[in-house]
């Protein structure tokens, strides 16, 4: 087993990781930074809670600390998908430069850049960012990419997800051609490989699979419950087991807004963290987690890269993912330095098939509790049942006929009712003025108004894939 003395590290920064308590290497840290130190590209499959930060900030520092740079222009450039884990890529940065003269900061949107902007100005070696406050930054003139000698791409597979693909790909046009590359990420899809290929020359490919050393660490349960019941269960387990420091993974935004209040009215203190959260409510409610003011922590997916917490005892799947690595990705935020965790995940009817699909990525069939109190078999997934979502064909075919057919009979009848109110209405006002014809017309365009309105507000109800994406971009 190496030692970080043996990777090449300078006493100043062995001095900073022996006051974080870092003993020896991750395997991400042993395999990447001896090439990072090297000068090479870099590709490393790893998720957080592996280590990876220190896997690139550390040669990084190296590098940097061992040249001469006249000037405080931007040496270094990470980009991160979210505002949390931005701000916790620059705080290890903190932590691992104390005992040298490089400085850095973060920046991201959901605050006011004026405080930024004055930092930047001062010059600054390391910059963490989000892609959106990077760009608006650089459109305004307070940012220049263009002294780069670094750059990393944290979370790679969670920005291709978020639609920050035309982002990254307007900051790589940026960048100047002569820089090292970094690309991490937690998974490894076609879309990253085809990202790598563009980005990274002659490349080292790091592949450190946390799954099987996580899995020993962590006790997994999976329970079938129908979707009323999933809060009830939540409580039952939560007062049971005592649980004193859990993340409750929800699938959306107003979902997690709405348990944190049915929570609170079952008596459990709990705070929500998305990307609707004004950035004050989600650092205050990160810290209180941490601290352990807040017990609970309900996330949704993207809000939740960038927590580090090694104390989380319990991970609550309370809605399962769409996405089979997200269920690793989660569960993976507890049993950490070391510890053991416990992981449960609730599957209602409709969610049968993620599971089948979690359980074919990990290879591995989770134990099922069917004994407790709430358990719904038709929600276990059924003999050579595919992965995926459960389509509601029955539910669906009527209500587009509904949609068709809802403003030719709303048409009928108004026209009916228009005719029978248009006539009174005529009469009566005919005896004030006379203007029957002016009333017809009158009454046609709140027909035509009605109908109008109706057909928007079905709009307003069927968001497309792209609002639904841009809604999911609201995160960063």
């Amino acid at each position: 087993m190496s030692t970080f003395q043996s990777l090449g590290l300078s006493p100043n920064i062995l001095k900073a990781i022996e006051a974080e308590g870092y003993k020896t290497p991750t395997p991400i840290q042993e395999q990447a930074i001896p090439p990072l130190l090297d000068g090479r590209d870099v590709l490393a499959v790893a998720q957080t809670g592996t280590g990876k930060t220190a896997a690139f900030s550390l040669p990084v520092l190296e590098i940097m600390n061992n040249r001469t740079h006249p000037n405080k222009s931007i040496k270094a450039l990470i980009l991160s998908p979210t505002r949390e884990l931005a701000a916790q890529i620059d705080q290890r940065f903190a932590a691992y430069s104390k005992h040298m003269d490089i400085s850095h900061m973060v920046i991201f949107g959901g605050v006011k850049q004026g405080a930024q902007v004055s930092k930047l100005r001062r010059g600054v070696d390391i910059l963490v960012a989000t892609p959106g406050r990077l760009l608006d930054l650089i459109g305004q003139g307070h940012i220049d990419i263009t002294k780069v000698e670094f750059f990393v791409l944290d979370e790679a597979d969670r920005m291709l997800d978020m639609g920050f693909i035309r982002d990254i790909r307007k900051v790589l046009l940026l960048l100047p051609k002569k820089r090292q590359n970094l690309l991490f990420s937690a998974t490894m899809p076609k879309t990253i490989a085809e990202l790598a290929d563009s980005i990274l020359k002659n490349a080292i490919t790091i592949d450190v699979s946390p799954k099987q050393k996580t899995v020993k660490r962590i006790t997994q349960k999976i329970m079938f419950v129908r979707k009323a019941d999933k809060r009830r269960l939540l409580v039952k387990i939560i007062k049971a087991e005592k649980v004193q420091c859990a993340i409750v993974f929800t699938r959306t935004k107003h979902g997690a807004n709405r348990l944190v209040k049915q929570l609170a009215q079952s008596g459990v203190d709990a705070s929500a963290i998305h990307g609707n959260k004004s950035q004050g409510a989600r650092t205050k409610a990160l810290a209180g987690f941490k601290n352990g003011e807040i017990p609970i922590l309900v996330a949704t997916d993207i809000a939740s890269r960038g927590i580090d917490v090694d104390d989380v005892t319990h991970v609550f799947n309370y809605d399962l993912p769409n996405e089979p690595e997200s269920y690793v990705h989660r569960i993976g935020r507890t049993a950490r330095a070391g510890k053991d965790g416990i992981a449960y995940a609730f599957c209602d009817e409709s969610e049968s098939g993620y599971l089948v699909g979690i359980e074919q990525v990990t290879g591995t069939t989770i134990p099922r509790d069917l004994t407790q109190e709430f358990h719904y078999a038709n929600a276990i997934p059924k003999p050579g049942q595919k992965a995926g979502k459960i389509k509601e064909a029955k539910s669906s075919k009527p209500n587009n006929r509904n949609k068709k057919s809802a403003p030719k009979q709303g048409s009928s009848n108004n026209n009916n009712s228009n005719r029978r109110q248009g006539g009174q209405t005529n009469s009566n006002q005919s005896q004030g003025r006379g203007n029957r014809s002016n009333n017809n017309r009158s009454n046609q365009n709140t027909n035509n108004n009605s109908s109008q309105r109706r057909n928007n507000s079905d709009q307003s109800r069927s968001p497309s894939r792209r609002d639904r994406a841009q809604n999911q971009q609201r995160d960063d």
